[in-house]
């Protein structure tokens, strides 16, 4: 455990000591928020969806926290090349609590993130319906923080080249966003697209995280907790195994 504490702390004052990194990664969220929102907010409400950034606000939460967990991986292949991963895969713990507590450390300060994110969205006009789900909120929150740091995890593990990883994230990250049904409702779409966001493990986290803040759930409260829950437990399987397998 007190490996695990470590490694997660560690990644936290990581996270606290880049200031331009906090300011960085609220770029993009923020773009959307106000471009998207604002610039489409007039044509949503006209064809009767209401407040944009009311249904916006929730996706681009979750958007800030999918970008900081994924791109936490990056700091595996940092890590090998400084040789701080070395002295860590030789410490006498099992490679599971490594991999767990740098998980959870990516979690945190992805949520963090989140929070941020979500204190903009409330400055921007976002009211929180459903004060009493804020908890369930949380959780989804967490879920996603943990799931898509696993995912990170996963691919850092598997790379050597620190410049291939941000290619490969994007190529990865951006669809998972914009099929997410993040950005537009997804009742009436083509039903092509239908099966896309179905099968984006980011729907259930944006879908059960806006029906927690008051919007309707299209799948579920309880439905979105347990798809998300049995990806979360895959992905840190996977994530766990490929970080076994670390040769150096």
């Amino acid at each position: 455990m007190n490996v695990i504490y470590i490694l997660c702390l560690r990644q936290l004052k990581r996270y606290f000591r880049a200031r331009s990194r906090i300011i960085g990664s609220l770029g993009q969220p923020l773009l959307f928020l106000l471009a998207v929102g604002f610039g489409f907010g007039p044509t949503f409400k006209k064809a009767g969806g209401g407040n944009y950034i009311q249904f916006l606000a929730p996706g681009i939460i979750l958007m800030g926290i999918l970008f900081t967990a994924v791109f936490s991986g990056i700091e595996i292949i940092w890590d090998r090349q400084f040789g701080f991963l070395k002295e860590t895969l030789v410490a006498p713990v099992s490679r599971f609590q490594i991999v767990l507590g740098r998980t959870l450390g990516g979690a945190t300060v992805a949520i963090i993130q989140g929070f941020i994110i979500l204190v903009i969205c409330l400055i921007a006009g976002f009211h929180i319906e459903k004060p009493a789900l804020f908890p369930v909120a949380l959780l989804f929150m967490f879920l996603c923080a943990l799931m898509f740091t696993a995912l990170g995890t996963a691919i850092g593990s598997v790379l050597e080249d620190m410049q291939a990883f941000p290619l490969i994230m994007n190529f990865i990250v951006m669809p998972l966003f914009f099929f997410s049904g993040a950005l537009f409702p997804v009742h009436g779409l083509p039903k092509a697209l239908q099966i896309a966001i179905r099968v984006d493990p980011l729907t259930y986290g944006v879908d059960g995280f806006r029906g927690a803040l008051g919007e309707v759930s299209l799948f579920g409260i309880g439905m979105d907790l347990m798809i998300l829950g049995i990806l979360t437990v895959i992905l840190l399987a996977i994530g766990s195994y490929l970080f076994s397998r670390i040769q150096l």
